[in-house]
């Protein structure tokens, strides 16, 4: 069963599912630090990069199963048109300021 985006307890992780399942580029990119970094699978990746390949030119949606660390780790059903459907795990770093300066995510 899943966690309704909505429900989320982490602010930040809340705002960060809402434009990656939207398609909202502008969105997602206001809520990271500008000097944000991110890791799939254990490697560091450019994350503007990452960000079209793996979101948003490849229409990725994410269905939240549960959530740790006070919301700031998910475990999540995420799907792409390149990848298809997988189980994933994403842990987000979040500043005192709300944004989000490193997210790490791969196959759980």
């Amino acid at each position: 069963m899943t966690i309704k985006t909505a429900k989320l307890s982490d602010p930040a992780v809340r705002a960060f599912v809402t434009p990656v399942n939207a398609s909202d580029r502008d969105r997602l990119v206001g809520l990271l630090t500008p000097d944000a970094t991110m890791a799939d699978d254990g490697s560091d990746r450019n994350l503007d990069e990452w960000l079209d390949r793996e979101i948003f030119s490849s229409h990725g949606h994410l269905d939240v199963d549960n959530e740790s660390n006070g919301g700031r780790s998910l475990l999540a059903h995420y799907r792409n048109d390149t990848w298809g459907e997988m189980v994933t795990r994403w842990d987000f770093t979040v500043e005192d300021d709300g944004r989000i300066s490193r997210f790490e995510t791969g196959q759980a």
